[in-house]
């Protein structure tokens, strides 16, 4: 499956008025849209297989402005974030996604399960590995071991016909270590073993592969018992460091 662009959101949900989101937003414009580099912005596109345009930040001078943008704000609650979120991915250059998903990231704690729906909108809208690793470990993640509720959330999301979505689902815990729900892991891992994409073969393996810095035997066994039904892609990443 390749970039199919702006998908329509599963869920239907309002964006909060947020006088920090608006703020932010503001700043944020001024400072990326006065750096921006159009030469680098095409090589960057092209890296990017053409899932969005550019400004051309490289990743030290987005995180300074970033900073900059940043410095004097007050502490957001969920409302802000989500609004936040949301506006930013409005915009079409790929350098605003990466400041709502590093915004979440450091303020996943604030977030409530009800952020859930709102994280699945910025997954499978303009998706690619880019913002959906980040988003699935950190944010995502962060939800699910805030509340455990949100596991049968993940027990459907490893049965969706999106791609990035079942591929959430598979890297959700990939921070988790000693905290890893190991029998969802390994169910995970299997219910997608078949499946013809690369993301989600590569996804098997890579959260295989984190998994056994914690219990390399575990995964050892995993795979020798399911090899049989395991791509080679995901068997390979998953014993790379054993």
């Amino acid at each position: 499956m390749g970039v199919t662009g702006r998908e329509t959101t599963d869920v239907l949900f309002g964006e909060p008025n947020s006088s920090l989101a608006d703020s932010l937003l503001e700043r944020l414009t001024d400072a990326y849209a006065a750096a921006a580099d159009p030469e680098r912005a095409a090589a960057m596109r092209a890296y990017m297989k053409n899932v969005a345009p550019f400004l051309g930040l490289t990743t030290p001078v987005r995180r300074a402005l970033s900073g900059t943008v940043l410095k004097g704000t007050p502490h957001p609650d969920e409302a802000d974030c989500t609004a936040l979120a949301l506006r930013c991915w409005a915009l079409p250059e790929r350098e605003y996604h990466y400041f709502a998903v590093d915004y979440l990231r450091r303020h996943v704690r604030r977030l409530s399960s009800g952020f859930l729906p709102v994280a699945r909108h910025l997954v499978s809208t303009v998706p690619w590995w880019d913002t959906v690793d980040a988003l699935a470990s950190h944010v995502v993640g962060g939800l699910v071991a805030a509340d455990p509720e949100l596991k049968r959330e993940m027990d459907a999301w490893i049965e969706d016909d999106q791609l990035w979505i079942a591929r959430t689902a598979l890297l959700h815990q990939l921070r988790y270590k000693d905290a890893t729900d190991t029998r969802r892991l390994f169910a995970y891992c299997v219910r997608q073993s078949g499946h013809p994409d690369f993301f989600v073969r590569k996804a098997i393996g890579w959260c295989l592969r984190e998994y056994a810095k914690t219990d390399p035997e575990a995964v050892r066994e995993f795979v020798a018992r399911e090899r049989s039904r395991l791509s080679p892609l995901s068997v390979r990443e998953a014993l790379k460091n054993l």
